[in-house]
């Protein structure tokens, strides 16, 4: 019995012994994408942008906000999974490198009606096979599935970087809301105050009825802003709720009510290294080599297959006898496809039009990944001007009115022109804060371009 066993081991290790000798398929090198990379980035600062790019800001309680999203948020949990289902497929189809190892156990009793005899038959069995990876096509699945698995990765990482994105733009929303609001309370007080005066001024027939309507006007429009603001408001907390994975209904305790205070312009680097750091990018590119180890697997498919199998079998009627006789076989079998009508071909041809779509969208990646860098530049900067000319409009519509308001308390103008110069001074108010909300939107905007990857721990078991 032991004999038979060793002998069936034999068979067993010389499958890995042919695994050794087997033919390994070399694998294309994988040509740079269908882009000109430029030297350099417009513009560059000092600062190197950490991997957490939004403590850069500095800001310890959006910190923390942002570390609970990436714990708690259902997209990121969705995207982990992903990533586990796809190195699932990876261990799946490395399985096929080795052979398969199957046991076998039965037992039947048969009864002849005639004698009213019976008969008993047991039996146990070991049984290998083995596909020999002449050409390298289970080899090359196996690569493609690692190469998708790297990319569920990359989106697993990009997933993250768009949430802390998104988290920080919220967070910098609410705390812009929160400042338009104290800023229309104080100009709702402004507008009530401005209207007492002219209604004491009417009672002493200094103005006209019509004066103290225009200011009522402007008062109610003020208002109603503010209940624009508010609802504004709400909506951002809810947002951020949902982000951190509670319902919009569970408003966190958080109070913005400052901007976040940007540092100066963060180091760009060279466009070579960002394309080797952002995770989309790596994500499209290992979807190019994934591609390619398809197309390497579908033309190994059109090369015979050479299969090996070896079996170990006792049968006895009795269960004392069982192992006494021991019977092996040992086979091989070899499949060549001779005749498919063209399917094998037409795979082929399929996977190498996939192979290139990747690459382009491999390329396009690339040169998206440039843009949302050189678009984030040049809008701060643009931006930066835009908030100097809005700072002095507002010093010069404070002029204006102060004169105007003057004048005509002095008789020499009419109250519209005050009003007008009222409502334009506060609009611009308004608007130097969502001019710095931009500001900021653009340099998140900038350090989400230049993040590269991001780790975050994470148990498989935490999401079961």
């Amino acid at each position: 019995m032991y004999r038979r066993i060793l002998s069936f081991l034999k068979y067993f290790g010389a499958f890995f012994l042919l695994l050794v000798i087997g033919s390994c398929v070399s694998q294309e090198e994988i040509s740079a994408p269908p882009v000109e990379e430029p030297a350099s980035f417009s513009q560059s600062g000092e600062n190197e942008v950490p991997d957490r790019w939004w403590t850069a800001f500095g800001n310890d309680e959006l910190n923390t906000l942002v570390d609970t999203a990436l714990a708690s948020n259902f997209d990121i949990r969705t995207a982990w999974q992903r990533l586990q289902a796809a190195e699932a497929v990876v261990s799946r189809e490395r399985g096929g490198l080795f052979p398969s190892l199957d046991g076998t156990a039965g037992a039947q009793t048969t009864r002849n009606q005639s004698d009213f005899g019976s008969s008993n038959d047991f039996s146990v069995g070991l049984s290998s096979s083995y596909e020999i990876d002449l050409w390298g096509r289970i080899g090359s699945q196996v690569d493609a599935e690692e190469y998708r698995a790297q990319a569920s990765l990359a989106d697993y990482q990009t997933a993250a970087l768009t949430l802390s994105g998104q988290v920080v733009q919220t967070w910098a929303r609410l705390a812009e809301a929160q400042q338009q609001l104290s800023l229309l309370d104080n100009q709702i007080a402004t507008n009530r105050k401005v209207l007492r005066l002219l209604k004491n001024r009417f009672g002493t027939g200094q103005i006209r009825s019509v004066d103290i309507l225009r200011q009522q006007q402007l008062l109610e429009a003020t208002q109603q802003q503010k209940a624009d603001a508010e609802a504004n408001l709400k909506v951002l907390q809810h947002e951020l709720s949902v982000l951190v994975g509670r319902p919009p209904q569970d408003t966190l305790d958080v109070q913005p009510n400052q901007l976040l205070d940007l540092a100066p312009l963060p180091e760009t680097g060279v466009p070579v290294d960002l394309v080797q750091r952002r995770p989309d990018v790596r994500s499209a590119f290992n979807l190019v080599k994934a591609a390619d180890r398809d197309l390497a697997s579908a033309i190994s498919n059109q090369y015979p297959r050479l299969t090996l199998s070896v079996s170990l079998n006792s049968s006895s009627n009795t269960a004392g006898g069982l192992f006494e006789e021991w019977v092996s076989s040992f086979a091989g079998n070899l499949l060549a496809p001779i005749f498919r009508g063209g399917e094998l071909s037409a795979e082929v041809d399929r996977l190498e039009a996939v192979k290139k779509q990747r690459l382009y969208e491999y390329g396009q990646s690339v040169l998206t990944a440039f843009q949302e860098v050189e678009d984030a530049l040049v809008r701060e900067q643009k931006q930066r001007e835009s908030i100097n000319r809005i700072e002095e409009q507002v010093k010069l519509a404070e002029q204006a009115y102060s004169q105007l308001q003057l004048q005509y308390l002095n008789g020499t103008n009419n109250y519209l022109d005050v009003l007008t110069a009222l409502d334009e001074v506060q609009q611009l108010r308004r608007d130097l804060l969502t001019a710095k909300l931009t500001l900021i939107e653009y340099r998140i905007g900038l350090y989400r371009a230049l993040a590269g990857s991001l780790e975050i721990e994470r148990k498989t078991g935490s999401d079961r």
